[in-house]
């Protein structure tokens, strides 16, 4: 998530809880989504889609965060 922003995201996982908390819920959601896509967890479309906007939902919210940490 964010590549392009590998030191902040670094930087605000060590010095921000809720970061760190939204960073690892957005990676955890993303494995489920890559199970589900693979056929490794069974998930209905309407599971699938509501995992992906959880997902994009914690996404925008992260990277507003590095935005807000970059400006400072």
């Amino acid at each position: 998530m964010l590549h392009e922003y590998r030191d902040e995201i670094h930087e605000l996982k060590q010095s921000n809880a809720h970061f760190a908390n939204i960073f690892d819920k957005h990676n955890a959601l993303d494995k489920q989504v890559e199970d589900a896509e693979a056929g490794r967890t069974v998930l209905t479309d309407v599971e699938l889609e509501t995992l992906k906007k959880e997902k994009l939902l914690l996404k925008d919210e992260a990277y507003k965060m590095i935005l807000d940490y970059k400006k400072a």
